[in-house]
């Protein structure tokens, strides 16, 4: 990655406080093509969507039977394709409605950076900036497109997404700045050198933002499920093409069918489509919450995640504070403390929420004038400025973290740590000794006045802790602030364990895990040790999720299995979250969570269903091979099975609400039912078929041979699906209970008889298939329990 920090090409760099580009210089710079036109969202294209839905592996296996079917056989044989057909055409809406809905949101909570045009400073869009565009720069924003610094004001830029160095980087005049580094402290301006697809982040951000439906244990499952299957399915189908041309020979036509109602069951064609659309349509649902799902797994991982870390700011908290109080230290003036601070405030040009409470409550002094300043950074706990102040007198004041910038023995720590076990925040305001400028300024400060703030706590996230603790997701707070007043606040909002002052964290991962498991609340962290904590967290196992909204947040969110950014968080945590709450409310969380559930069960669930049918499959495949038998079924027999015991049900199954904890081992888990399952059935069909083989005879004697073998896969099949729908609701008795009567209804029914060749002769052989059936269902329930014990998920 040398390349990055190539030095930009020499260009003439605008004075302080230059007007930017004129409308005129902004309009030739696009007439000549030189704007920052990298797609803000490269989902997938219409076209694109089509082509991934329709040219599929199994779609093309499919197709060309379907093709075969459509000049051999009767039209009934051929419905398999139509089903087909009508699962590409939902597959291509439901995407394509979830892509709508990204892309709409993506516009809602993309990033608009503040460029310096014609004199004034507008907001634009990212796509809008141009060559040699004046950008202003402050906490939290993230730096996008290449350029050099213009304009520093204590301006340090973290570069550690980029370089993985992770010491914020100080920046000056004529210094180069990298597009995906973003601001940590300070503010200032930078002229844009690199714009569109030039830029060194154009690519990354390009790729990162990119829609997909890859890259998750359940995607990736299904494809090994898939790979097996294909390999199952050649040389069953192989032997099956020989066996029905020989044993067939005087009917072409009627063994290809036979052969094609062999193969056509073994592709479970439903399963990646199904997968699809619950994905698309949890899109859907989280979009009308106002969550903004950046990268489409990120529902599925959400759904996995056993401990969460919760910033306070903004998360637990609302993002404003009030200032309660303000209490004096050494016999310091009131009155002249209020113009200390009333200047502190005005000295920054973009507060943070604490010192927005300052400046709301005490106005500036006008004639104070600030002549240095020192920006607030989360890595330092403080900031300061020096100011003149008006009768010739100067002074340098720091305004930060008590227990940062007093001794251990200093008396106010015990005043601070009473307001913070009330749950306040306090800063102290303290005289320094040293220029801001040297290695150590606060080192000799002398302490002033503690200012006392309340913050204002998310009505709504008492309630969102709660659902977490009901669902076995551990919650830790973790904040810069002082570990007694973030426990105290966690305290009020029902979240009991310890608090621990984060300074006193080992720094072995191992130590440092055990540490994480035992706490519940961790003050005054790092950026780096809110990202060494999640590490420490994954190492010992946990799948771990990281809220925040802050820029200090950026490297945890960056490093967690799922990071979640505000939207009203700055640009840089946006960025690199993959679920974005556009509405700022942690209480969309639990849906985001109650979504990923569903999917994950739900698909686990159906899964199942789709692979007992492709066991059984391939299981009478070979069977009817080394017995030289007719195939017993044709399409339209297995097409009707299909669809009321696996295509109608699975699709309501797979939409229901499931609150299940995700659990790994996908493949496993499906497996593990799915092939006692289908040898089960697919053994008693053949049974049956065997004994209808002894029972029937005459010219008639294989449709009646296919009824009795359908009728007994029906009842398997059923009793697989019920097993599949526990526990019981109303409506899951009443999708199985539906099933049941419209295959009732096709065999009582004489058109319906004609036109799937179903027809029960006799009373023997239907009453045995029957039998043979429930025997299978004993089995079934035998051999599932006896793999729940045997092979625990």
């Amino acid at each position: 990655m040398s390349h990055m920090l190539d030095p930009v090409h020499p260009v003439t760099l605008p004075g302080p406080d230059s007007p930017g580009l004129s409308s005129a210089q902004v309009a030739e710079r696009v007439a000549r093509g030189q704007v920052n036109d990298v797609p803000v969202r490269s989902s997938r294209s219409l076209g694109e969507i089509v082509r991934a839905n329709v040219f599929t592996r199994f779609n093309a296996i499919i197709g060309v039977l379907w093709l075969i079917m459509l000049f051999v056989a009767p039209i009934q044989d051929s419905l398999f394709g139509f089903v087909i057909l009508a699962n590409t055409g939902i597959g291509i809406v439901q995407e394509w409605r979830a892509k709508q809905t990204l892309d709409s949101l993506a516009v809602i909570g993309e990033a608009r950076p503040t460029v310096r045009r014609d004199g004034g400073s507008i907001e634009v869009a990212t796509n809008e900036i141009v060559l040699d565009d004046l950008i202003e720069i402050g906490p939290g924003d993230k730096v996008v497109v290449d350029g050099v610094c213009a304009e520093a004001d204590g301006l340090e830029i973290d570069e550690s997404l980029l370089t993985g160095e992770a010491d914020p980087v100080v920046k000056r005049p004529g210094d180069p700045v990298m597009s995906g580094s973003f601001v940590v402290a300070g503010g200032g301006a930078f002229q844009a050198a690199k714009v569109g697809r030039e830029a060194y982040a154009a690519q990354l951000a390009e790729e990162a933002s990119r829609f997909t439906l890859v890259h998750s244990e359940l995607r990736t499952g299904i494809s090994t499920i898939l790979k097996y299957v294909t390999w199952m399915m050649v040389p069953a189908a192989i032997g099956l093409v020989v066996t029905q041309l020989v044993v067939k020979n005087d009917d072409l036509k009627d063994a290809v069918a036979r052969t094609v109602g062999g193969i056509v069951p073994m592709v479970p064609e439903g399963l990646v489509l199904l997968t699809s659309v619950a994905f698309a349509i949890g899109v859907i649902r989280l979009g009308r919450k106002q969550c903004l799902v950046q990268e489409l797994p990120a529902i599925e991982g959400l759904a996995r995640v056993d401990t969460v870390c919760l910033d306070k700011t903004g998360t637990l908290t609302e993002g404003g504070m009030d200032v309660t109080g303000l209490r004096m230290l050494d016999g310091a003036d009131e009155t002249y403390v209020r113009k200390v601070l009333g200047a502190l405030g005005e000295s920054d040009p973009r507060p943070n929420a604490s010192l927005q409470a300052i400046i709301d409550a005490y106005p500036d002094s006008e004639e104070w004038r600030c002549v240095e300043s020192l920006p607030f950074s989360s890595a330092r706990k403080y900031s300061g400025a020096a100011f003149s102040e008006g009768d010739g007198e100067t002074s340098t004041w720091l305004l930060g973290a008590p227990d940062v910038l007093l001794g251990a023995d200093d008396p106010a720590l015990a005043e601070t740590a009473r307001l913070n076990e009330r749950g306040l925040r306090v800063l102290l305001l303290a005289r320094a000794t040293h220029d801001l400028d040297g290695p150590q300024p606060a080192r000799g400060a002398r302490p002033t006045a503690l200012v006392v703030l309340e913050q204002r706590l998310r009505p709504d996230a008492g309630d969102t802790l709660r659902y977490f603790a009901e669902q076995n997701v551990r919650a830790k707070v973790i904040s810069g602030d002082n570990a007694v007043s973030v426990g105290a606040v966690a305290a009020k909002l029902g979240l009991s364990g310890t608090a621990v002052d984060a300074r006193h964290l080992p720094a072995d991962r191992r130590e440092m895990a055990e540490a994480l498991d035992e706490g519940t609340v961790f003050g005054r962290v790092t950026p780096q040790q809110k990202r060494d904590m999640v590490g420490a967290l994954q190492s010992s196992g946990h799948t771990v999720a990281m809220t925040g909204d802050g820029v200090n947040d950026v490297l945890a969110l960056k490093d967690a299995d799922i990071g979640v950014s505000m939207g009203s968080g700055s640009e840089a945590t946006r960025a690199v979250a993959q679920i974005v709450l556009l509405n700022n409310s942690f209480a969309t969380l639990p849906s985001v969570v109650a979504e990923g559930r569903r999917v994950i069960g739900n698909i686990t669930r159906v899964a199942t269903l789709f692979l007992v049918k492709t066991v059984y499959s391939v299981l009478l495949a070979v069977l009817v091979v080394c017995w030289q038998v007719e195939y017993p079924f044709l399409p339209r027999h297995l097409t009707l099975l299909s669809t009321l015991t696996i295509g109608v049900p699975a699709f309501f199954l797979a939409l229901a609400p499931n609150k299940e904890r995700a659990r790994p081992h996908f493949v496993r888990r499906v497996m593990r039912y799915s092939i006692p399952g289908g040898v089960v059935a697919g053994a008693a069909t053949f049974v049956t078929y065997l004994l209808a083989r002894h029972s029937y005879t005459g010219s008639d004697a294989l449709a009646a041979e296919t009824s009795a073998a359908t009728l007994t896969l029906f009842l398997i099949s059923m009793w697989v699906l019920a097993i599949i729908a526990r526990p019981y609701t109303w409506w899951r008795l009443a999708l199985v209970a539906a099933m049941g009567v419209a295959f009732l209804f096709v065999l009582v029914v004489p058109a319906l008889q004609t036109f799937f060749a179903l027809r029960l002769v006799g009373m023997t052989m239907p009453w045995t298939a029957v039998a043979v059936a429930l025997v299978a269902a004993v089995a079934l329930e035998f051999l599932w329990k006896w793999v729940d014990r045997r092979f625990p998920a």
